[in-house]
């Protein structure tokens, strides 16, 4: 979610010392906000990561790894679900401080975004599951 109208955290920081409760629940929330945006992000970076090293390896001759790209690419789409859940985690917690109708509507998309990647995301893991699975005669 964008942040241009939030005041930055160095800015709050260098700020009057004496500030009021509200001031201080906006200083706390904003940097809780901004770490739980920047564990997201590490996530979908070692998500990434993980993802093209694994694909690398299957395409490397003499490579040992031997990953369905399918495989590889439900992988990646967990990683983004789990990522996405932290990002909508630090969007909920921006939007409870100071609610706007827009903080509010982007929100909204977010989660619903998030809500139906998961859904297919898991829909795939589970037809991936039974494809995998040894056929009981």
């Amino acid at each position: 979610m964008a942040h241009s109208a939030e005041p930055s955290i160095a800015a709050l920081l260098l700020a009057e010392t004496s500030r009021s409760p509200e001031e201080w629940l906006q200083l706390g929330t904003l940097i809780l906000t901004r770490s739980i945006e920047t564990i997201g992000a590490i996530i979908i970076a070692l998500g990434v990561l993980r993802a093209l090293v694994r694909w690398v390896g299957q395409h490397l001759p003499g490579g040992r790894e031997r990953i369905s790209t399918e495989s590889i690419r439900l992988g990646l789409g967990s990683t983004l679900g789990l990522a996405l859940e932290f990002l909508l985690a630090a969007d909920i917690l921006s939007t409870a401080v100071a609610p706007t109708w827009d903080a509010i509507g982007k929100l909204a998309a977010v989660a619903t975004i998030r809500t139906l990647l998961n859904y297919f995301l898991g829909k795939e893991l589970a037809n991936e599951q039974r494809q995998s699975e040894p056929v009981k005669p």
